[in-house]
């Protein structure tokens, strides 16, 4: 019931200003005074196609034939009004990829493209509602929800034969953060910073918390991983948040360049640490692959507060050979101390990808 709600929750604010952008607020109402100041949207809508295909056949250098195929959407509705913004975001991305391991001594089973593997799935909402103060300065509001759609998946072994272990699924995790914030905008570029942020972090998956995967949501003194109604499934966190953001189209011919970074620190991080003489029996905080309490114990202040702070660093790079196909080069970075990671990566979350797309775009007003 509650994934339901969320569900229903992001297609409201997807389609809110979807539907108002169709022609509401454009138009005067007679019944209304021709001196009140109007508002207008724009807005952008972007399906796009990315396939990746490698093919090998009796090649003496070996090689492993593959398919990636990802679905993405992109939407941007802004109602510009005189007196503020309203700003509307909608990122999407979801695909597989399908590998040839017929010449894999390791796994001859299992037919052509045997293995399969998702490659995309981003589920990343944001509506900020913004006023101007002075000059570049202002005010905004903002409600950013992340999830997923699928679940996701660590693999023991290899190809058709690999042992599948659960690490993710939708609202697990899924974070929704909103921030009262003072803004500094300019023409290609902005900055916010907030002193009051709430980020809630859902964990919405029985499964997953008995395994481990709790992605900061703490447990209760009553925790039983074999018992589902001792399980807690949501935290809520207080703190500060900045957010810096870079967009400019045609920073070369047909070249356009997006970059986001975003810094979250929870107030109530320390106490939940736990630092001092007593951590390891003491704190909330979970190992990642490597660490020891003793590296823990011998961080100063300052590194101590850098390795509570959440970073989320994304950077965008589309260069179009026409009207429908471009060339992207995509990089998200992840630190995340709730997240005790997978392997000797630790905290560390990194995602990139390269490729051709094929792509759609409609806009309003057109220009």
């Amino acid at each position: 019931m509650i994934k339901k709600i969320f569900l229903l929750a992001a297609l409201a604010i997807m389609a809110a200003p979807i539907a108002k952008a169709d022609g509401e607020g454009l138009t005067p109402n007679a019944d209304e005074p021709t001196n009140t100041p109007k508002g207008a949207w724009t807005t952008s809508t972007t399906p796009a196609l990315k396939i990746g295909e490698f093919l090998y056949h009796n090649w003496s250098a070996t090689g492993n034939s593959q398919i990636d195929i990802t679905g993405t959407f992109f939407g941007n509705y802004k109602y510009t009004h005189p007196h503020y913004v309203w700003d509307n975001v909608v990122d999407l991305a979801y695909g597989f990829a399908w590998q040839d391991l017929d010449n894999s001594a390791a796994d001859s089973v299992g037919g052509r493209f045997e293995t399969r593997r998702k490659s995309n799935d981003k589920i990343d909402l944001t509506s900020a509602l913004s006023w101007k103060a002075y000059k570049d300065w202002g005010a905004s509001f903002t409600a950013n929800f992340k999830s997923q759609f699928g679940k996701g998946y660590t693999y023991e072994g290899i190809g058709y034969n690999a042992i599948a272990t659960e690490v993710s699924s939708f609202l697990a995790p899924g974070y929704l953060t909103t921030a009262l914030s003072f803004e500094l905008k300019k023409e290609n570029w902005s900055v916010s910073l907030s002193f009051l942020t709430g980020k809630t972090t859902f964990v919405y998956s029985d499964t997953l918390i008995a395994n481990g995967y709790t992605y900061g949501v703490i447990q209760g003194d009553d925790f039983n991983a074999a018992d589902p109604s001792t399980f807690t499934h949501a935290y809520f966190a207080l703190g500060s948040y900045v957010k810096g953001m870079y967009l400019k189209k045609d920073i070369l011919p047909n070249l356009d360049l997006y970059a986001r970074a975003e810094l979250f620190y929870d107030y109530k991080k320390p106490k939940n640490m736990a630092w001092g003489d007593n951590i390891a029996t003491e704190s909330k905080y979970t190992l990642a692959e490597g660490e020891t309490w003793t590296d823990l114990q011998d961080f100063g202040w300052m590194k101590r507060r850098a390795f509570e702070t959440d970073l989320d660093f994304e950077l965008k790079l589309d260069y179009r050979f026409s009207k429908h196909i471009s060339a992207n080069f995509a990089l998200n970075l992840k630190w995340d101390t709730d997240f005790a990671g997978m392997g000797n990566w630790g905290h560390w979350q990194i995602y990139q990808m390269a490729g051709i797309q094929v792509f759609f775009n409609w806009k309003t007003p057109k220009s």
